[in-house]
């Protein structure tokens, strides 16, 4: 079919499942050989690595949240033992936590599927406005763009108005990043005089790391011309799903077994009802088994018209858990916790909510002493939440000793679905 990528979106159910229960069984039996962690795990829940051979037998095993991940590579840093040892690492990548990810470039490929599916190709040119720095994202999808063919203008996370002048001069077509920062780029190109639909060349965007709302995806298509498409990944287990042009699921991509569970049980629910994302890369070099994504989704089971055989994820319907994803980056109780513990103990409590297409980040803090508050203070504070949890602070509130109740979650998500 030469609507797609890669023979391997057009396998048969039967072939799919019997190529991915081998790679399973193979990276089982691999990871208790090398891997600290996975002939523990096995050890202790009794189990034979040879009875693990198909995902059906991954229920036997615990679903390791990003919680317990962080936690994992404090006690025994910095994979949690997870790694195999006799792999050449070609990059580490980090997130908020921290969690540390070995890394081989070869598979950043595969990124090319969602592009590919997004009509992307050798005569766009396009603008990748996620991080190069430290994260996976900026480098992953690069890749995946050029192995279309696709030239990149790696963009990065320069401002707003930078990237207005790239997308004019260099004459972008494509646009990678969040949902948000294209809406913030386009906002600036008014202020800067430009109609953004009669002056530039955009007219495809393939988004990541946050949620792309109806009626934000209606704008973009009604209001500026740009077929929009979403792609979904994590850094701990690389690319996961893809959206294709029918726009009914994301295509789960064969490098990656998808469970959707029960969040108090971690047994798979029926297919079609409401569960966690539960991931398994398929890899030699990082042994992580049921990664639990914490967003909720179900599965679609039905044929796609576009030709690709793989059950799709109907988009992401909330979050399991404490942890929550602002602007494209997660903030757990853990990084929480060590900003209190920087700032004496302070009571403290992190609200996200949205403003119609924005993320906003308050944090609600308690007046235990006078200097909390002042100038000074609060440029010490927003420098220190920053350099451990990456995102900014959009409001800060004061309250009395004593009006945050030690019952009361560290992070309070407040945003509609």
């Amino acid at each position: 079919m030469n609507n797609l990528f890669d023979k391997k979106e057009s396998w048969g159910k039967r072939k799919r499942k019997s190529q991915q229960d081998r790679a399973l069984a193979e990276m089982v039996k691999l990871g208790f050989e090398k891997s600290e962690h996975v002939k523990a795990l096995l050890d202790n829940h009794k189990i034979n690595p040879d009875t693990i051979k198909s995902r059906e037998d991954l229920e036997c095993l615990p679903v390791t949240s990003r919680e317990k991940l962080v936690e994992m590579e404090m006690d025994d840093p910095p994979y949690a033992g997870l790694e195999n040892p006799d792999v050449s690492i070609d990059r580490i990548f980090t997130s908020p936590g921290p969690v540390y990810e070995p890394h081989l470039s070869e598979t950043d490929y595969l990124w090319a599927r969602a592009f590919f599916a997004a009509g992307i190709g050798p005569k766009d040119i396009a603008l990748n406005a996620f991080s190069y720095h430290l994260v996976a994202a900026g480098l992953t999808f690069h890749t995946g763009l050029r192995r279309v063919g696709a030239t990149v203008v790696p963009s990065g996370t320069s401002s707003s108005q930078v990237q207005v002048q790239l997308i004019k001069d260099l004459k972008v077509t494509a646009y990678v990043g969040t949902p948000s920062f294209l809406k913030a780029i386009i906002d600036k190109s008014k202020e800067m005089g430009f109609d953004f639909k009669k002056d530039f060349l955009v007219k495809k965007a393939c988004f990541a790391a946050e949620p792309l709302l109806p009626g934000l995806r209606r704008s973009f298509e009604n209001d500026y011309g740009i077929d929009t498409y979403q792609m979904y990944g994590a850094t701990e287990v690389g690319d996961v799903a893809y959206e294709c042009s029918e726009k009914k699921g994301w295509h789960i991509c064969e490098e990656t077994i998808v469970e959707i569970v029960d969040p108090t049980t971690g047994k798979n629910v029926p297919d079609g009802e409401l569960g966690e994302v539960v991931v398994t890369r398929l890899n030699n070099i990082f042994f992580l088994l049921r990664f639990g994504t914490g967003d909720l989704s179900r599965l679609i089971t039905e044929a796609c018209p576009c030709g690709r055989t793989s059950y799709r994820l109907a988009g992401i319907a909330g979050r399991v858990g404490d942890a929550v994803k602002v602007r494209g980056l997660f903030v757990a109780p853990s990084q929480i916790k060590m900003i209190q513990s920087k700032f004496n103990n302070l009571p403290l409590q992190v609200v996200v909510s949205r403003s119609g297409h924005e993320d906003i980040l308050k944090l609600r803090i308690e007046k235990i002493s006078h200097e909390i508050g002042s100038s000074p203070w609060e440029e010490d504070f927003k420098k220190i939440f920053r350099e451990i949890c990456t995102v900014r602070i959009d409001h800060l509130e004061y309250l009395n000793a004593g009006e945050i109740k030690p019952q009361e979650k560290l992070i309070l998500d407040q945003r509609q679905y």
